[in-house]
C-alpha cells in the first residue's frame, strides 16, 4: 500500500559535491551541496539564490565540482552550517549557520591550482571537475528561489587508484561516493556520520548511532 504523506523534502539520495568558486576579492569559496547530476560532458547543479556559490557562478562562470569519498565526511559536516556570505540570510541563520571566509581551513582540506579554472581543486577529494557554466536557468516559484547551472566538464582529474588499468573508467567497486539522502550522509549504503544540516533544517530522523 502506499500513502501520500506530502513530502516536505525530496532529497531521496544523490552524491555531495564540494564546489570550489572565487569570491569577488579572489579569494577561494567552498560549499557543499548535493543536487547534482551528469549527462555526458555535462552536469546539472542546483543552488539556492541565497547562497554565496550561486553569485560566484553568476559572476565568474567558472567552479570545480570536488567529489569527497565516504571517508571525507568529517571535512564535509565542519563545512555543512557556513556560508561565504557576509551578511548571512535571516532563515540560514536561523538553521544555525555561521559566516566563514576560508571554507578550505575550516574543513581542513587543501587548495590545489586547476589547470583550466580560476577556482582551485580540494587536493584531498578523489575526483575533481574544472568546470565552465554555459547557462543559468532561475526556478521555484512564484519568485525564483533557486538557479539551476548547466556546467560543462573541461577536465577531470581522478585518482589513479580509482581507474580501471588500461581504460578510461571509473571503477564503480572502487569508487565509494559520499551521498546525502535527506539531509542525511550515508557511504557504502549506511550511514556514516551525524549530521549538522539535518539538525539545522529539524529533520525527525531516528538513526542508529555511528560506531566511533
Amino acid at each position: 500500500m502506499h500513502i501520500v504523506p506530502g513530502l516536505k523534502v525530496l532529497y531521496f539520495g544523490t552524491p555531495v559535491v564540494l564546489i570550489s568558486s572565487r569570491n569577488s576579492d579572489g579569494s577561494a569559496n567552498l560549499a557543499p551541496m548535493s543536487s547534482a547530476w551528469w549527462l555526458n560532458q555535462s552536469a546539472m547543479l542546483g543552488l539556492g539564490n541565497s547562497g554565496q556559490t550561486t553569485a560566484n557562478l553568476l559572476r565568474e562562470r567558472e567552479c570545480v565540482l570536488n567529489l569527497p569519498s565516504s571517508s571525507m565526511v568529517d571535512a564535509v559536516d565542519r563545512i555543512a552550517l557556513t556560508t561565504g556570505k557576509r551578511a548571512v540570510p535571516e532563515h540560514k541563520v536561523r538553521q544555525g549557520y555561521r559566516y566563514e571566509p576560508d571554507k578550505f581551513s575550516a574543513a581542513g582540506l587543501t587548495e590545489r591550482a586547476s589547470e583550466l579554472v580560476r577556482p582551485p581543486r580540494v587536493a584531498e577529494c578523489p575526483i575533481q571537475l574544472e568546470c565552465r557554466v554555459r547557462s543559468a536557468h532561475p526556478f521555484g516559484g512564484p519568485a525564483p528561489e533557486c538557479t539551476a547551472f548547466e556546467v560543462e566538464v573541461l577536465r577531470a582529474h581522478v585518482d589513479e587508484r580509482l581507474v580501471i588499468p588500461g581504460t578510461h573508467y571509473v571503477d564503480p567497486v572502487g569508487w565509494d561516493p559520499l551521498i546525502m539522502k535527506f539531509c542525511e550522509f550515508f557511504g557504502g549504503g549506511r550511514n556514516v556520520h551525524p549530521s549538522r544540516l539535518a539538525e539545522g533544517w529539524n529533520m525527525p530522523h531516528q538513526l542508529p548511532t555511528v560506531p566511533a
